[in-house]
Parts: structure tokens; C-alpha cells; sequence
């Protein structure tokens, strides 16, 4: 007699086939683009204009477009870059981490979150480049054989060390992304009708036959990519902790930063994950591959990194007093109580308070409450970026230089490039390439997918006991 466990919700329902899986994800491929799609990627591009012209005043007039001043000479741009890379951190924990521990409720947001990574990075190292002043020499951050005499990169900056965990990481997750493509590159040629789409998507799945052999080695790389990627996840945002770790200015000079910033990165990053993949799912109705226990399972992990980043704050100000030195302890209680004090209670609202919501199931299950905690979480670790920044600048040991920083319609500008830019990207991915994984969501769909009516029905009869299955109006 065979048993269905009364533990595990399927994790993918209302019966699929394997041919309904590719027919469900195919579909938004193939189709013409949707007036839904047309009016996002409309007000994508039209962020991405506006944000190229204020780029386009940072690199020609320079950075003095910007609000810093002689204080605060690390402000927007450092802030913007450090919340992008953090967003870049769930693709690559959901990609390598739960592959080696085999968690099956991964397959149907892997790949999303795989592009999520890709675009984020992307973005963090637009803003590298804006505040490099001359971005053409970008390459001498670089150890390259050059004419120059003796002008090699300074191997002891925390901001090299940026540069090449920055890159690696892109390079590692681009090779990722796109051999789990490849497999449902070929499955889309197969379909494809038209001659023109059918050389493209052939051309990119570089001959894939679907042998024996084709699949062992596939699923070889794949595991040799995820252990080469695990370490970067705790690598990139630790190195990126450095920038700061590595100084002395009183809110920086803190070993609690690597840890800190590696569980705020994960904590924003699948807060992003979980804002796109809600929107994904309703628009081209996916919600029998990502499903309430996908979102829950994502959502006990934003409570888990919210909760460690909020015992970080609180050692944080431990620290401080217990030190026994002044201008740290001035400084949290600056933050706290002085004139960027609204920052700070913001951050400490979004990303302490709000992820509380998620101990309780029904908040877990329930789609509205998620997306709106989703983008509330990104907005704290926005602020929390900030604070870290600006409020450890803007007051140092000397009153007189004492200053405020007020960003400037170009700081505003440029943060709005990111967007357009990210944004054109995913809504670029999410039609043209299948935003689910088709072969690992049919690599579990015998073991764990919801039944079928009939099989139900036969189930019962032969004394089986089934879990609860997936109803629409629950949601």
C-alpha cells in the first residue's frame, strides 16, 4: 500500500503533466506580448531614460552633481551599491546552497532568481563605475600589464578587493543562470514555429540532444557550479563589509559587519525575489508552480535573517557602550536621536518590527501580507545602508565641519537609472526565456505534486490518505 505524507505540501498542484509543464511555461514565450507587459516595459524604459540623462550630468559635469560635501563624501552612491548587491545574494543562496541540500522547493524560483542576481549586480557595479569620476579608466582598477610604469592596483584597498569579488561573483552567476537555460532553450526550439526564433533559441542551447550522457554531465557541472559558488555567497558581502570594517571612523571600525551584511544581503535579497515572483505568478498564472508553500518556505527565511540582522543592531549599541569610548558611543546615539533619526526608527521598523508578522502561518500563507512586507524589507535595508553611511559621516570629531547631506535630483536620478535598468532587464527575461526551470520542476512532479481528480479518486479507493490540496479561493 502506498502512503502520501500528511507532512509535506505538494509543490506543485492541480494535477500536472509533464507536457503541462512545458505547455504552461512555454506559453508566455510564445505568445505576442501582452498590453500588461507592453505598459511595464513602457514605464521601465522610460525610468531608464530619464535616469541615462542624470547619468549622463554625473559622468560629464562629475560627482559634484551630486549632494556630498567636504563631510559626507560617500553617500547615495555607496549606499545604492551595497542594497543592490545585497538584492543579488538570494539568486545565488537558492541557485547553489539548497541544490547541495537537495531542497526541492527551490526549482520553481531558481531561475528567477538566478536573472534577479545577474540584473542586481549589474546594477551595483553601474554605480561603481558613476563615482569612479573617470569611468574610461575603469580598467586600472584592474592587475593588467600596462605602459604606465610602476601603476599597479593597490592590493591592500578594500575597494579592489571589491572589483574582483564583484566580478567573480557576476561571472560565476552568469555561467549558472545560463546552463540551467539550456536544457529548456532546446525545449522551446523544439516548438518553436517560426524559422528566424527556431535558429536563435537552437543557437543558444548549443545543440542540446537530451542523451543519457548530455544529462550526467549537465547535472555534474551543476553541482561543481554550486560548490564553487557557496563560499561567495558568505565571500562577496563580507569583502563589501570591508569598505567599512577596514576604516577607523567611529559606526564603521566593527568586526560584526561580515556577518551583518552577509544576513541583511540574504534578508533583502529574497524580500526582492518573493516582490517579483508574486507579480510573475499572477501575470502569467503560475500559481500551481509557485505555490503558498513555496512563499512560506522563502518567508521563514526572511524572519530568520531579519531576526539575526536585528540582534545585530542590538550588539551593535551593546558594543558601543560597553567599549568604553565616546565617539562610538556618540555615534548610535546619533544615529538613534539625531537629525537623521527618522532613518534610523524607519530601518529599525522595517526590517526588526515587520518580518515579526511572518511567526504566525496564516501571515506566512497569505499572498497580500508578503508582498507588501516584501517591499517594506527592501525599503529598510535601503535606510539601513544609509544610516550605516551617512550618519557615521555627517558629524566627525571636529563640530565646525558638522554637516547635513540632502541628495540632489541627480542622486535621485541615478538611483531611478538602476531601476529602469533592472527592470528592462527582468521584463526582457520573463518574456523571452521561461522564467521556471522546466526540467527540475518535471524532475519532482511524480514525488511532489498535488494528484489529479482521477487519481484522487483511485487513491481513495485503495485506502491512500492524502494531504490537503491546493484551492484557489484560499488565496
Amino acid at each position: 500500500m502506498q502512503y502520501t505524507s500528511p507532512i509535506r505540501e505538494p509543490l506543485v498542484l492541480q494535477g500536472k503533466t509533464y507536457a503541462d509543464v512545458t505547455e504552461d511555461i512555454c506559453r508566455q514565450v510564445e505568445a505576442a506580448p501582452n498590453p500588461r507587459w507592453l505598459g511595464a516595459m513602457f514605464l521601465s524604459l522610460l525610468a531608464l531614460g530619464w535616469g541615462s540623462y542624470t547619468l549622463y550630468r554625473t559622468w560629464w559635469y562629475g560627482i559634484g552633481e551630486w549632494g556630498l560635501n567636504k563631510t559626507v563624501g560617500w553617500a547615495w552612491d555607496i549606499t545604492n551599491f551595497v542594497w543592490w548587491v545585497g538584492i543579488g545574494h538570494a539568486g545565488t543562496l537558492i541557485s547553489a546552497i539548497l541544490l547541495l541540500f537537495r531542497q526541492k522547493w527551490r526549482t520553481s524560483i531558481n531561475r528567477a532568481a538566478e536573472a534577479m542576481t545577474i540584473f542586481a549586480v549589474l546594477c551595483a557595479g553601474s554605480f561603481i563605475l558613476m563615482h569612479m569620476g573617470r569611468p574610461w579608466l575603469a580598467h586600472w582598477a584592474l592587475p593588467l600589464p600596462n605602459t604606465y610604469g610602476s601603476l599597479w592596483v593597490n592590493f591592500n584597498s578594500p575597494l579592489v578587493w571589491d572589483v574582483f569579488a564583484i566580478s567573480t561573483y557576476l561571472t560565476v552567476s552568469i555561467v549558472f543562470w545560463y546552463m540551467g537555460l539550456i536544457p529548456d532553450l532546446a525545449t522551446i526550439r523544439e516548438r518553436a514555429k517560426n524559422p528566424i526564433a527556431r535558429f536563435i533559441y537552437g543557437a543558444m542551447s548549443f545543440a542540446w540532444n537530451g542523451s543519457a550522457k548530455t544529462w550526467a554531465r549537465y547535472e555534474m557541472v551543476a553541482l561543481v557550479l554550486a560548490g564553487l559558488s557557496t563560499p561567495l555567497v558568505l565571500s562577496v558581502h563580507t569583502i563589501v563589509s570591508f569598505d567599512f570594517a577596514t576604516s577607523v571612523i567611529p559606526g564603521w571600525h566593527t568586526t560584526i559587519f561580515p556577518p551583518y551584511f552577509v544576513a541583511g544581503a540574504i534578508f533583502s535579497g529574497f524580500a526582492m525575489v518573493l516582490t517579483l515572483m508574486l507579480i510573475t505568478r499572477h501575470v502569467y498564472k503560475l500559481q500551481a508552480y509557485i505555490t503558498l508553500e513555496h512563499i512560506e518556505s522563502m518567508n521563514k527565511i526572511i524572519l530568520l535573517t531579519g531576526s539575526i540582522v536585528g540582534i545585530a543592531y542590538l550588539t551593535e549599541f551593546f558594543i558601543a557602550w560597553y567599549s568604553g569610548v565616546e565617539y562610538e558611543s556618540y555615534c548610535f546615539i546619533n544615529r538613534a536621536f539625531g537629525p537623521y533619526w527618522w532613518a534610523y526608527w524607519s530601518m529599525m521598523t522595517c526590517n526588526v518590527i515587520s518580518p515579526q508578522f511572518f511567526w504566525f502561518r496564516s501571515m506566512r500563507r497569505n499572498i497580500y501580507v508578503t508582498f507588501a512586507l516584501s517591499i517594506v524589507v527592501n525599503i529598510g535595508m535601503w535606510f539601513e545602508r544609509f544610516v550605516i553611511i551617512v550618519t557615521s559621516l555627517h558629524r566627525d570629531y571636529v563640530p565646525s565641519s558638522w554637516t547635513m547631506f540632502w541628495p540632489t535630483y541627480v542622486d535621485v536620478g541615478d538611483y531611478i537609472f538602476s531601476f529602469g535598468f533592472f527592470f528592462t532587464c527582468f521584463f526582457l527575461f520573463a518574456k523571452f526565456l521561461p522564467v521556471i526551470n522546466i526540467a527540475e520542476v518535471k524532475a519532482i512532479l511524480k514525488s511532489s505534486s498535488a494528484p489529479s481528480v482521477i487519481e484522487k479518486e483511485e487513491k481513495v479507493k485503495a485506502g491512500v490518505k492524502l494531504t490537503p490540496s491546493y484551492n484557489p479561493k484560499s488565496e
